[in-house]
């Protein structure tokens, strides 16, 4: 008896040194990442005007890194908060963990060079090498132009600087561990020319990071590549509403295959009237976390590219119920 105890001991003794080990290996490696490189970025005119589009209306930066107010349609970001940061996302909008937008104007940045930024956009690695959950779409944003992504942060160093206090993100056991092997060298491509617009379209969907809230995900947040782009999604509103993401695969029951490019284009700029922002919606009112009123400011000619590109995709049968009132949530 006292020899299987001893047996037993050496084996859990076994078992917690290499827990030990792989721990420490796991902190000391990753995030596995090459360091910032060393950038001087030239701010020029041009180059900020680039990024305000990009940030505001394709990546949609300023969607999660400002205050939107939900009692308008949208969510519109709240007036004099823009890049302030502080939106949360937590267990009752399926996340594991708690999570905050930092704050991207010149108060929140100021510690980052730009090749810090640059990485931490593109690699999701901070520039005190933490990694962040990829509730941060910079898996996408790391396969854009490298000009698109100076052109953004030049834009975040023009704008306002507005001090905030965010509080620090916490992930859950066991993703707190799994995330710092996430993050990748970044990978950016060339930006295909818009004459070609299924390969334009298929880069502006990527930077538009589509997949992330078109696509069903698993109990750990990460999304299901099967279902990609099928919808199925559902995302609560503190008074127990739901929205459901629209399927915008190319089939014709139930995603976008029978849609035109007219009505696909006018479905976004028909969120251009100022109509949208000037009513307060009533408890019950059909409400969405997707940004129209940012997304309508995007040009006819790259939505036009983002529908050449949607409508190649493999056709995925998937009805949705878009909205469920709180009154109607189970």
């Amino acid at each position: 008896m006292k020899k299987l105890l001893k047996i037993f001991s050496m084996i859990i003794g076994a078992v917690i040194i290499l827990l030990f080990i792989a721990f420490s290996y796991l902190q000391i490696s990753y995030p596995s990442v090459p360091p910032a490189e060393e950038l001087s970025l030239d701010y020029s005119q041009d180059r900020i005007e680039r990024g305000a589009y990009l940030a505001n209306h394709v990546a949609v930066c300023m969607d999660c890194h400002s205050a939107r107010d939900f009692s308008y349609f949208s969510g519109p970001p709240t007036p004099g908060t823009l890049g302030r940061g502080g939106d949360r996302f937590d267990h009752s909008m399926g996340f594991p963990g708690v999570f905050y937008a930092k704050n991207i104007t010149p108060a929140g940045i100021s510690q980052y060079s730009d090749g810090e930024l640059y990485r931490v956009i593109t690699t999701g690695v901070t520039h005190d090498d933490r990694a962040m959950f990829p509730l941060m779409p910079y898996m996408y944003y790391g396969k854009m132009d490298t000009e698109d992504i100076y052109d953004i942060i030049a834009y975040i160093r023009s704008l306002d600087p507005i001090p905030s206090q965010i509080p620090d993100s916490e992930a859950d056991f066991p993703v707190n561990l799994i995330l710092k092997t996430i993050p990748q060298k970044a990978q950016p491509q060339t930006k295909p020319d818009p004459s070609d617009q299924v390969a334009y379209g298929a880069y502006l969907v990527n930077a538009a990071g589509c997949i992330e809230c078109h696509t069903q995900v698993n109990e750990q947040g990460m999304i299901l590549p099967d279902k990609a782009f099928a919808g199925g999604r559902d995302f609560l509103f503190p008074d127990g509403s739901k929205v459901t993401s629209s399927n915008i695969t190319s089939d014709p029951e139930t995603g976008i295959g029978n849609w035109t490019s007219e009505q696909f284009i006018d479905r976004f700029k028909q969120y251009s009237d100022s109509t949208f922002l000037k009513e307060k919606l009533k408890p019950g009112d059909f409400n969405t976390i997707m940004p129209w009123i940012m997304y309508s400011g995007m040009k006819e000619e790259d939505l036009q590219a983002i529908f050449s590109y949607l409508q190649t995709l493999p056709p995925q049968k998937n009805q949705i119920i878009r909205f469920t009132a709180a009154s109607q949530t189970p």
